[in-house]
């Protein structure tokens, strides 16, 4: 055996080995070249779809949330019920108020004559007639921001100071809400006259002799306002475009990669990530301004009014990190991966056995089913994602009980599938089975 493998037959077919696998190599290097250069695009296109993932985000939020006014109506609405506004809104209009209203002019409406006494007197009890002033209108200032009242006035407040706030943004002013110092500030003064006549219903009559006051609740400040103007307008006009943009490249890196489904879960998990660095630069973002506020301000109103803008982006985080994942999983499990292999053998096997185990029989139907199968899986693929994108902000719950109907869907098409006939064929053929490899044509 030893001369035969060494023999020259042996040598010769060693040799015609050696030049199949050289021209094999020369033929399959520009192929590899190629996608090697097909990957590395996909790779950055898919890249860029991550880094423009936030962007896209906080343009959707600056067109829609800041650009329509009853989407900024129906967002800063429940900020008149917050008990933390509320208390600040009360702060603000009483100091507003004592500013103006104190002891001596208490005193003009005493007869002259009457003056030195009582002006000798309440030196000696200044003190706490002022403070029992104070809180005086401190209370009929709480009792009226915690009123429908106040409510009602606060929604008109912001509708007709809608336009104002977006000019200040764009970087003009005007209006019950402008730009000043860097700052976003809603005048006050309705709500303040509002309390003046309270007080005078309550019997301090000298509170109509207040004058207009006109006093500013800060909705935002930053040393970095009048520099995020010209950001703010090329979010507004990317509201649409971006996220679009950003859609677009995506899809252009799983189409251009060599192997698809791996291409999609990148896709999936990289734009997953990108939005889950917005929320925590929601975050981060969050305690940096809390810190830079006056001392003047509210912490726990100014925190109230941050969360309450940026709700939407908040959702739209939680969506999209929740699409993500699910996407991710579904690409995985359709690939040929052991581990996807194994799942999708449980998934299949256990849905199989539920159907033995009732002696369901589809009849016509599951043949259909079995035949139409792939068509109708990615049917329902196709009607979850137009449901998701259909949805008017949809939250990451809502993306993930649309994730599950889908999955319901799919495990009652499984379960409708009738392929022992087609297994039969096969068996009896030597054919591979027309169900073997349905969902198996599309590349890995």
């Amino acid at each position: 055996m030893a001369d035969a493998a060494g023999g020259p037959d042996a040598q010769q077919e060693l040799a015609e080995l050696r030049s199949r696998v050289a021209e094999l190599e020369k033929r399959g290097g520009p192929a590899a070249a190629k996608h090697r250069v097909r990957s590395l695009v996909a790779a950055l296109l898919i890249f860029l779809a991550a880094v423009l993932t936030p962007l896209s985000a906080v343009a959707a939020w600056a067109s829609d949330e800041i650009g329509d006014t009853d989407e900024y109506v129906a967002t800063v609405a429940p900020l008149a019920s917050d008990p933390d506004v509320q208390a600040a809104v009360a702060n603000r209009v009483t100091d507003a108020a004592m500013q103006r209203l104190d002891l001596k002019t208490l005193l003009e409406s005493v007869a002259p004559e009457d003056r030195p006494r009582l002006t000798k007197a309440l030196d000696a009890l200044s003190g706490p007639l002022t403070s029992g002033l104070e809180g005086f209108v401190h209370s009929t200032a709480e009792k009226f921001v915690s009123s429908d009242a106040f409510a009602t006035l606060w929604t008109q407040l912001n509708e007709r100071a809608h336009a104002a706030a977006v000019k200040a943004l764009t970087g003009s002013g005007g209006g019950a809400v402008k730009l000043t110092n860097d700052a976003v500030v809603i005048d006050l003064a309705p709500v303040i006259d509002q309390v003046k006549q309270a007080l005078v219903g309550k019997g301090l009559t000298v509170a109509s002799k207040i004058p207009e006051v006109h006093t500013d609740f800060t909705v935002m400040t930053s040393e970095s306002v009048g520099k995020a103007q010209k950001v703010f307008r090329l979010l507004q006009l990317a509201g649409f475009w971006l996220p679009l943009l950003t859609l677009l490249l995506a899809a252009a890196g799983v189409l251009t990669a060599v192997r698809r489904r791996r291409a999609l879960v990148a896709a999936a998990l990289a734009v997953a990530v990108g939005a889950a660095v917005l929320g925590l630069g929601l975050v981060v973002a969050r305690a940096l301004y809390l810190d830079s506020l006056p001392a003047e301000v509210s912490q726990a109103a100014a925190g109230t009014v941050y969360d309450t803008l940026v709700r939407y982006l908040r959702t739209t985080v939680r969506m999209v990190i929740t699409l993500g994942v699910v996407v991710a999983l579904a690409a995985w499990l359709t690939g040929e991966g052991r581990a996807a292999s194994r799942v999708l053998a449980a998934w299949t096997g256990g849905i199989a056995a539920v159907r033995d185990a009732t002696g369901f029989d589809a009849g016509a139907i599951g043949g259909w089913v079995h035949r139409t199968k792939t068509w109708l899986n990615w049917t329902v693929v196709a009607v979850a994602a137009a449901t998701l994108i259909a949805w008017d902000r949809p939250t990451g719950a809502v993306t993930l009980w649309i994730a599950l109907g889908a999955l319901l869907v799919l495990a009652l098409i499984e379960f409708v599938d009738d392929r022992a006939p087609h297994l039969a064929d096969s068996l009896g053929s030597g054919h591979r089975g027309a169900g073997g490899g349905a969902g198996r044509t599309s590349p890995d």
